[in-house]
Protein backbone atom coordinates (compact mmCIF):
# COMPACT_ATOMS: atom_id res chain seq x y z
CA UNK A 1 0.00 0.00 0.00
CA UNK A 2 1.03 3.31 -0.98
CA UNK A 3 1.75 5.58 1.85
CA UNK A 4 -0.58 9.14 1.90
CA UNK A 5 2.23 10.91 3.73
CA UNK A 6 5.21 8.66 5.13
CA UNK A 7 5.02 6.35 7.37
CA UNK A 8 1.29 6.76 7.38
CA UNK A 9 -0.67 4.53 4.93
CA UNK A 10 -3.98 5.34 6.44
CA UNK A 11 -6.36 7.76 6.98
CA UNK A 12 -7.31 6.18 10.49
CA UNK A 13 -3.51 6.65 11.57
CA UNK A 14 -2.89 10.17 10.71
CA UNK A 15 -6.63 10.63 12.63
CA UNK A 16 -4.74 9.40 15.47
CA UNK A 17 -1.92 11.41 15.87
CA UNK A 18 -4.11 14.92 14.89
CA UNK A 19 -6.99 14.35 16.15
CA UNK A 20 -5.96 15.14 20.01
CA UNK A 21 -9.35 14.49 21.74
CA UNK A 22 -9.44 10.86 20.47
CA UNK A 23 -7.43 9.51 23.52
CA UNK A 24 -9.27 11.40 26.00
CA UNK A 25 -11.82 9.78 29.16
CA UNK A 26 -14.52 13.20 28.80
CA UNK A 27 -13.57 15.07 25.24
CA UNK A 28 -15.54 18.11 26.30
CA UNK A 29 -13.64 18.81 29.60
CA UNK A 30 -11.07 20.88 27.82
CA UNK A 31 -13.60 23.33 26.35
CA UNK A 32 -15.46 23.24 29.59
CA UNK A 33 -11.86 24.03 31.06
CA UNK A 34 -11.41 27.11 28.60
CA UNK A 35 -14.15 28.90 29.00
CA UNK A 36 -14.67 28.53 33.09
CA UNK A 37 -10.91 30.52 33.25
CA UNK A 38 -12.23 32.67 30.57
CA UNK A 39 -15.48 34.07 31.91
CA UNK A 40 -13.35 34.45 35.06
CA UNK A 41 -10.75 36.50 33.61
CA UNK A 42 -13.41 38.69 31.62
CA UNK A 43 -14.98 39.01 35.08
CA UNK A 44 -12.23 39.98 37.52
CA UNK A 45 -9.37 41.52 35.34
CA UNK A 46 -9.70 45.15 33.23
CA UNK A 47 -10.70 44.41 29.82
CA UNK A 48 -11.39 46.12 26.46
CA UNK A 49 -13.45 43.32 24.24
CA UNK A 50 -13.93 43.29 20.58
CA UNK A 51 -11.80 45.79 19.25
CA UNK A 52 -11.43 45.73 15.51
CA UNK A 53 -8.91 45.88 13.71
CA UNK A 54 -9.28 44.88 10.18
CA UNK A 55 -12.73 45.80 8.10
CA UNK A 56 -14.93 42.12 8.54
CA UNK A 57 -16.73 41.26 11.95
CA UNK A 58 -14.95 38.86 13.13
CA UNK A 59 -11.21 40.88 13.15
CA UNK A 60 -11.46 41.78 16.46
CA UNK A 61 -9.36 41.22 19.62
CA UNK A 62 -9.36 41.75 23.44
CA UNK A 63 -6.67 43.44 25.49
CA UNK A 64 -6.59 43.28 28.96
CA UNK A 65 -4.39 45.68 30.15
CA UNK A 66 -1.94 45.31 32.87
CA UNK A 67 -2.06 47.72 35.91
CA UNK A 68 0.98 49.32 35.10
CA UNK A 69 2.41 51.62 32.75
CA UNK A 70 4.17 51.07 29.78
CA UNK A 71 3.79 47.39 30.35
CA UNK A 72 5.11 44.82 27.69
CA UNK A 73 2.51 43.08 26.00
CA UNK A 74 1.92 39.34 25.06
CA UNK A 75 -0.24 38.67 21.74
CA UNK A 76 -2.03 35.37 21.79
CA UNK A 77 -3.17 33.63 19.06
CA UNK A 78 -6.02 30.57 19.60
CA UNK A 79 -6.25 27.24 17.80
CA UNK A 80 -9.09 25.03 17.06
CA UNK A 81 -7.33 23.87 14.10
CA UNK A 82 -8.50 26.91 12.02
CA UNK A 83 -12.09 25.91 12.00
CA UNK A 84 -13.65 26.45 15.44
CA UNK A 85 -13.03 28.67 18.63
CA UNK A 86 -12.87 32.10 19.09
CA UNK A 87 -10.52 34.63 20.77
CA UNK A 88 -13.65 34.56 23.82
CA UNK A 89 -12.84 30.72 24.72
CA UNK A 90 -9.12 32.12 25.48
CA UNK A 91 -9.15 35.00 28.04
CA UNK A 92 -8.00 33.07 30.41
CA UNK A 93 -4.27 33.19 29.31
CA UNK A 94 -4.66 36.70 30.70
CA UNK A 95 -4.85 35.35 34.32
CA UNK A 96 -1.07 34.22 34.87
CA UNK A 97 0.37 36.98 32.95
CA UNK A 98 -1.64 40.27 34.36
CA UNK A 99 0.43 40.08 37.53
CA UNK A 100 3.42 40.03 35.50
CA UNK A 101 2.96 42.78 34.92
CA UNK A 102 1.61 42.17 31.06
CA UNK A 103 -0.32 42.98 28.67
CA UNK A 104 -2.76 40.24 26.82
CA UNK A 105 -4.21 40.96 23.91
CA UNK A 106 -6.57 37.48 22.59
CA UNK A 107 -6.69 37.57 18.53
CA UNK A 108 -10.37 36.36 16.88
CA UNK A 109 -10.24 35.57 13.38
CA UNK A 110 -13.18 34.53 10.54
CA UNK A 111 -12.79 30.22 10.26
CA UNK A 112 -12.48 27.67 7.47
CA UNK A 113 -14.28 27.00 5.30
CA UNK A 114 -15.51 30.54 5.29
CA UNK A 115 -12.09 31.85 4.50
CA UNK A 116 -9.09 30.24 3.64
CA UNK A 117 -5.82 29.53 5.66
CA UNK A 118 -4.28 32.24 3.45
CA UNK A 119 -7.16 34.76 4.40
CA UNK A 120 -6.94 33.74 8.30
CA UNK A 121 -2.96 34.56 8.11
CA UNK A 122 -3.19 37.72 6.63
CA UNK A 123 -5.59 38.58 9.42
CA UNK A 124 -3.25 37.61 12.09
CA UNK A 125 -0.94 39.52 10.70
CA UNK A 126 -3.24 42.31 10.19
CA UNK A 127 -3.37 42.42 14.15
CA UNK A 128 -0.49 42.19 15.36
CA UNK A 129 0.87 45.07 13.06
CA UNK A 130 -2.64 46.67 14.76
CA UNK A 131 -1.45 45.90 18.20
CA UNK A 132 2.16 47.35 17.63
CA UNK A 133 0.74 50.53 16.27
CA UNK A 134 -1.82 50.93 18.45
CA UNK A 135 -1.37 49.34 22.23
CA UNK A 136 0.16 52.56 23.37
CA UNK A 137 -3.12 53.47 23.87
CA UNK A 138 -3.95 50.90 26.33
CA UNK A 139 -0.97 51.41 28.22
CA UNK A 140 1.51 48.84 26.38
CA UNK A 141 4.82 49.41 25.14
CA UNK A 142 4.90 48.89 21.69
CA UNK A 143 9.09 47.56 21.36
CA UNK A 144 8.02 45.14 24.10
CA UNK A 145 5.64 42.80 22.05
CA UNK A 146 5.50 38.82 22.41
CA UNK A 147 3.75 36.66 19.80
CA UNK A 148 2.21 33.00 20.66
CA UNK A 149 -0.03 30.81 20.23
CA UNK A 150 -1.42 26.93 20.57
CA UNK A 151 -2.17 24.12 18.29
CA UNK A 152 -3.61 26.11 14.70
CA UNK A 153 -2.67 29.42 16.65
CA UNK A 154 1.01 27.88 17.10
CA UNK A 155 1.39 27.45 13.12
CA UNK A 156 -0.30 31.29 12.93
CA UNK A 157 2.43 32.74 14.58
CA UNK A 158 4.90 31.07 13.24
CA UNK A 159 3.56 32.39 9.77
CA UNK A 160 3.35 36.22 11.27
CA UNK A 161 7.10 35.49 12.15
CA UNK A 162 7.39 35.18 8.09
CA UNK A 163 6.21 38.35 7.46
CA UNK A 164 8.04 41.03 5.56
CA UNK A 165 6.86 43.91 8.34
CA UNK A 166 8.72 46.30 6.48
CA UNK A 167 7.45 45.72 2.86
CA UNK A 168 4.01 44.97 4.31
CA UNK A 169 3.23 46.84 6.78
CA UNK A 170 6.35 49.72 7.53
CA UNK A 171 7.04 48.60 10.50
CA UNK A 172 10.28 47.38 12.02
CA UNK A 173 12.06 44.16 9.84
CA UNK A 174 11.57 42.01 13.21
CA UNK A 175 9.16 44.18 15.28
CA UNK A 176 8.14 41.10 17.54
CA UNK A 177 10.30 40.53 20.91
CA UNK A 178 9.99 36.97 21.35
CA UNK A 179 7.56 34.05 20.90
CA UNK A 180 6.07 31.11 22.53
CA UNK A 181 5.03 28.51 19.93
CA UNK A 182 2.45 25.52 21.69
CA UNK A 183 1.45 22.22 20.02
CA UNK A 184 1.91 23.90 16.56
CA UNK A 185 1.41 22.61 13.38
CA UNK A 186 4.24 23.42 10.72
CA UNK A 187 4.37 21.58 8.47
CA UNK A 188 0.73 20.81 6.93
CA UNK A 189 0.70 18.14 4.25
CA UNK A 190 -0.16 14.99 6.57
CA UNK A 191 -3.54 17.26 7.38
CA UNK A 192 -4.83 17.04 3.69
CA UNK A 193 -5.61 13.34 4.07
CA UNK A 194 -6.81 13.85 7.37
CA UNK A 195 -10.40 14.27 9.35
CA UNK A 196 -10.05 18.05 8.71
CA UNK A 197 -9.81 18.44 4.81
CA UNK A 198 -13.38 19.06 4.15
CA UNK A 199 -13.21 21.70 6.12
CA UNK A 200 -9.59 23.57 5.88
CA UNK A 201 -9.72 22.62 2.39
CA UNK A 202 -5.84 22.17 1.68
CA UNK A 203 -4.26 21.46 -2.13
CA UNK A 204 -0.56 21.88 -3.19
CA UNK A 205 -0.51 25.84 -2.85
CA UNK A 206 -2.02 26.06 0.53
CA UNK A 207 0.17 23.52 2.12
CA UNK A 208 3.63 25.22 0.18
CA UNK A 209 2.38 28.72 1.46
CA UNK A 210 1.42 27.87 4.54
CA UNK A 211 3.84 25.33 6.08
CA UNK A 212 6.32 27.85 7.98
CA UNK A 213 8.84 25.16 8.59
CA UNK A 214 9.79 25.15 4.81
CA UNK A 215 9.73 28.79 5.00
CA UNK A 216 12.25 30.26 7.09
CA UNK A 217 13.89 33.94 6.98
CA UNK A 218 15.79 35.55 9.13
CA UNK A 219 14.76 36.38 12.07
CA UNK A 220 15.93 38.19 15.62
CA UNK A 221 12.91 37.17 17.33
CA UNK A 222 13.81 33.75 19.51
CA UNK A 223 11.53 31.27 20.06
CA UNK A 224 10.06 28.60 22.64
CA UNK A 225 9.17 25.58 20.49
CA UNK A 226 6.92 23.80 22.76
CA UNK A 227 4.28 20.61 23.56
CA UNK A 228 2.66 18.58 25.29
CA UNK A 229 5.06 15.86 26.59
CA UNK A 230 1.68 13.06 26.40
CA UNK A 231 0.96 14.27 23.14
CA UNK A 232 1.40 12.41 19.81
CA UNK A 233 4.71 11.67 17.80
CA UNK A 234 3.61 14.41 15.35
CA UNK A 235 3.24 17.19 17.78
CA UNK A 236 6.67 15.89 18.64
CA UNK A 237 7.96 16.00 15.15
CA UNK A 238 6.34 19.40 14.01
CA UNK A 239 7.86 20.81 16.73
CA UNK A 240 11.40 19.08 16.09
CA UNK A 241 10.91 20.16 12.45
CA UNK A 242 10.57 23.91 13.10
CA UNK A 243 13.26 24.17 15.59
CA UNK A 244 15.52 22.70 13.42
CA UNK A 245 14.76 24.47 10.00
CA UNK A 246 14.78 27.76 12.50
CA UNK A 247 18.33 27.17 13.66
CA UNK A 248 19.39 26.52 9.87
CA UNK A 249 18.29 29.79 9.19
CA UNK A 250 20.47 31.23 12.02
CA UNK A 251 17.77 32.07 14.41
CA UNK A 252 17.31 31.74 17.99
CA UNK A 253 14.94 29.14 19.53
CA UNK A 254 14.78 26.62 22.50
CA UNK A 255 12.80 23.45 22.23
CA UNK A 256 11.20 21.36 24.90
CA UNK A 257 8.20 19.51 25.69
CA UNK A 258 6.24 20.30 29.02
CA UNK A 259 5.99 16.96 31.23
CA UNK A 260 3.00 14.99 31.75
CA UNK A 261 1.26 17.59 29.19
CA UNK A 262 -1.51 17.03 27.01
CA UNK A 263 -2.53 18.98 23.69
CA UNK A 264 -5.42 20.57 26.00
CA UNK A 265 -3.23 21.08 29.30
CA UNK A 266 -0.29 22.17 27.39
CA UNK A 267 -1.32 26.18 27.51
CA UNK A 268 -2.57 26.29 30.92
CA UNK A 269 0.72 27.59 32.07
CA UNK A 270 -0.79 30.83 30.71
CA UNK A 271 -3.34 30.84 33.76
CA UNK A 272 -0.80 30.84 36.19
CA UNK A 273 1.90 33.09 37.00
CA UNK A 274 4.56 30.84 38.60
CA UNK A 275 4.19 28.23 35.73
CA UNK A 276 7.24 27.33 32.91
CA UNK A 277 5.28 29.06 30.47
CA UNK A 278 4.22 32.63 32.30
CA UNK A 279 7.97 32.61 33.88
CA UNK A 280 9.67 32.23 29.82
CA UNK A 281 7.53 35.26 29.08
CA UNK A 282 8.34 37.44 31.87
CA UNK A 283 11.74 37.04 32.10
CA UNK A 284 12.27 37.88 28.22
CA UNK A 285 9.47 41.02 28.18
CA UNK A 286 11.15 42.40 31.35
CA UNK A 287 14.40 41.91 29.73
CA UNK A 288 15.74 44.83 27.96
CA UNK A 289 16.64 42.85 25.45
CA UNK A 290 15.45 39.72 23.13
Amino acid sequence: MQALYPPFETQAQIDAQYNPSLGLADPAEPGRHYVQKAQHARDSLRCVLDVPFGPTVHETLDIFPADVPNAPVFVFIHGGYWRALSSKEFSGVALGLQPLGITTVVINYALCPFVSIDEITRQCRAAVAWTVRNIAQYGGDPSRVSLGGHSAGGHLTAMCLQTEWARDYGLAPDPIHSAILVSGLYDLAPLRYSYLQPMIQLDDGVVKRNSPAYNVRPCKTPLWITWGGAESTEFERQSTLLHSAWLAAGNQAELSAQPGANHFTAIHGFEDAQSPVSQWLAQRLHSQTR
